[in-house]
């Protein structure tokens, strides 16, 4: 072999290396499809059930739906359908040219819900202490209406927080998902950071409020209580529950005689207040919204 030659395969072999690189660079920085999906579509083939025909012959091209709605460009969202990616109708897709109603279809990508409805907003609100949980109030108080007065939907706030407390809220113009989010089936986890007064929280009262506690309109139980700080009578918790009854949380720390003098709820489901400052919101994020929205099995 010639010196030409030997150099044309140094450099060919170079070249696949580096494609191969490349190639697994992008395959790392992408989710793996999910497990279900996959699974599904296994039991589908070993029982020798045909895929469903999602197919709609006057609809949009799946690639293009899914660039409109933040994946990427058309050709990455190719890739996203054919690697397995990609679920329609509950349908895994990895096939090109399919069409779709972006009205009609159910969308998931890696699991997670697609929301194809421009129109649909949802919202984090961090609401301060002394505001009130509704879009108006006939006493004249400062009200959840007042901080997104400057937005045209109509917004649904999701659960509630009385006036002295803080935290995460939810506003939302998607009516099924606002009225999932509220329904108990769900039991879609809130976290609160809360602080109370009355001497240390000691390992009976722990258990007493995660095994149970009889109020007045029926028994309550904490999910979880974790101890951040002590100081004096004073003790700062980290406490989880899936209720949403009215001052649930105060009333269950009135009952053990710790009562709180400050609450923020710092999470609900997989969305985080984070450092969000008091009364301003953010749009949900594509990721969170598809979290939040596979939760309540959207």
């Amino acid at each position: 072999m010639n010196q030409h030659s030997r150099g044309g395969s140094r450099r060919n072999s170079q070249n696949r290396a580096a494609a191969n690189r490349a190639g697994q660079g992008r395959s790392q920085g992408r989710r793996q499809p999910s497990g279900q999906d996959r699974a599904a579509a296994r039991r589908r083939a070993a029982a020798g059930e045909p895929a469903r025909d999602v197919h709609v012959a006057d609809g949009v091209r799946l690639q293009k739906v899914l660039a409109q709605a933040g994946f990427g460009s058309r050709r990455a969202c190719e890739e996203l359908i054919e690697r397995g990616h990609v679920e329609v109708d509950g349908t895994l897709v990895t096939e090109l040219g399919l069409r779709v109603d972006p009205v009609a279809a159910v969308i998931h990508v890696d699991g997670l819900r697609v929301q194809l409805d421009q129109d649909k907003i949802t919202l984090a609100l961090h609401k301060p202490h002394g505001v009130v949980s509704t879009m108006h109030d006939p006493k004249g108080r400062p009200t959840v209406a007042d901080l997104v007065k400057d937005r045209e939907e109509r917004l649904f706030h999701v659960g509630r927080l009385d006036a002295d407390s803080e935290g995460l809220l939810l506003l939302t113009n998607d009516g099924e998902l606002a009225n999932r989010l509220s329904h108990p089936k769900y039991e879609i986890p809130k976290t609160y950071v809360v602080t109370v007064e009355g001497g240390p929280i000691y390992p009976r009262i722990v258990k007493e409020l995660t095994r149970g506690i009889e109020l007045d309109d029926g028994p309550a139980r904490l999910d979880s209580v974790k101890v951040l700080q002590e100081v004096a009578d004073t003790t700062l918790l980290e406490v989880v529950l899936h209720e949403g009854r009215n001052r649930i949380v105060r009333r269950m720390f009135d009952t053990v005689e710790r009562p709180v003098t400050r609450l923020v709820r710092t999470r609900i489901g997989p969305i985080r207040l984070g450092d969000l400052k008091p009364g301003r919101t953010r749009v949900l994020g594509r990721v969170e919204l598809g979290q939040l929205m596979s939760d309540v099995e959207l």
